[in-house]
């Protein structure tokens, strides 16, 4: 069934809300067909992970999907079949009230942010009436469990990072300026919010018996990283040696860049949504940080994706897993960063097998594109 979506983006203050709406664009568009307009108030952030966009342009093309501007005062529009909030940015009024007019009105979807939590499952799906207009908003909600909206990933994801294994490693390795790694090197990639225990961390992997190299795209962390250096900045390229740690400072990347990254990584630290996702589809471990948020409410959900993540995992490499991502986070923890980092060590093997299967049951909970295909064409019959 083909029908038109209007996806609409509010880059607030990070990359993950215009990184998710323009994988879900992309796979709407590309993968079941849909014609796709994405609506964007900040091309300049969009352009840092996919630089084909033109930040001036009123109206593009990009991998199928037209790209437009959101400008204030909103140009006149006629709404799509299908309109999209990403994570309740509110609509423009004059677009909101053509909706009204519409007949029949458009199927509207506000787009939540994924969680792991247990209630995500219960408000899945529900309406909301318009106050005003006749219209009803539905709340979409991504998730672990086939009773949630699911996550996105493409459908040739797998195949595509198998086949980077097989043979497209060494040529990334060049391509960011690296040899390939020696067999007793970890390789670690990091993008992070600003975290106060980032230090501890670096100590850790500076005291390592084995070498480690992190790798840092251009991001919010690199003040921190400069300060642990005692140096006055850091520049993409630039490269440091302390104990047993090699740090290496890479530019921003765009969104398959950094998919390459994760899969060549032994262990990642993501943060936020998108990066998140994208790690646990790498098949590797991850350490994840929360969007910080008043009052802790984000430790929730660090508490609610451990449990879900660590199933199956032995005691041993449970803790371990839970002890790094608990001190990452700011929660409480009964050991120093130091040691939970020796404890991950020790287990390492086995969250990397773990971190391959789990990459595996996270298909059990659907295609974020499919399910709102599905839910959609539900809503038009």
């Amino acid at each position: 069934m083909r029908t038109t979506w209007d996806i609409f983006c509010n880059v607030v203050d990070n990359y993950g809300d215009i990184g998710i709406a323009w994988r879900l664009a992309r796979g709407l568009a590309g993968e079941h067909g849909q014609p796709v307009r994405l609506w964007v108030d900040d091309l300049n952030t969009f352009q840092r992970i996919w630089p084909a966009v033109d930040a001036a342009a009123a109206e593009q093309s990009c991998e199928g999907v037209t790209v437009c501007a959101w400008r204030t005062p909103f140009a006149a529009a006629a709404p799509a079949q299908v309109v999209i909030e990403a994570f309740g940015c509110a609509l423009p009024e004059t677009y909101l009230a053509a909706m009204g007019e519409a007949s029949p009105p458009p199927v509207w979807i506000n787009l939540e942010y994924l969680s792991a939590e247990p209630w995500v499952a219960e408000h899945h799906g529900l309406p909301s009436p318009h106050p005003r207009l006749p219209l009803t908003k539905y709340f979409f909600f991504p998730g672990y469990t086939p009773a949630t909206g699911g996550l996105l990933a493409e459908a040739d994801l797998a195949a595509r990072r198998a086949a980077f294994a097989a043979g497209g490693m060494p040529a990334f390795w060049r391509r960011i300026g690296l040899d390939a790694p020696h067999p007793d090197e970890l390789r670690v990639s990091l993008f992070a919010y600003e975290n106060p225990a980032l230090p501890a961390l670096l100590d850790a992997w500076a005291a390592d018996p084995r070498p480690v190299t992190c790798l840092v795209p251009e991001g919010r962390v690199i003040p921190q990283l400069a300060a642990w250096l005692s140096v006055p900045t850091l520049q993409a390229g630039a490269s440091h040696r302390r104990g047993a740690l090699q740090l290496h400072i890479l530019p921003f990347l765009d969104q398959d860049a950094y998919d390459h990254l994760l899969w060549a990584c032994d262990l990642n630290f993501v943060r936020g949504e998108d990066s998140c996702v994208r790690a646990q589809w790498a098949a590797r471990p991850l350490v994840w940080q929360a969007y910080p948020q008043a009052d802790a409410v984000h430790w929730d959900k660090t508490h609610a994706l451990l449990m879900h993540y660590t199933e199956g995992l032995d005691d041993a490499a449970a803790r371990a897993v839970v002890g790094m991502w608990r001190h990452w986070n700011g929660m409480p923890e009964a050991d120093d960063l130091a040691a939970c980092w020796t404890a991950w060590r020790a287990q390492q093997a086995a969250i990397e097998a773990h971190a391959a299967g789990w990459c595996d049951r996270l298909g059990h909970a659907g295609r974020l594109t499919d399910k709102l295909v599905d839910f959609v064409e539900n809503k038009l019959k």
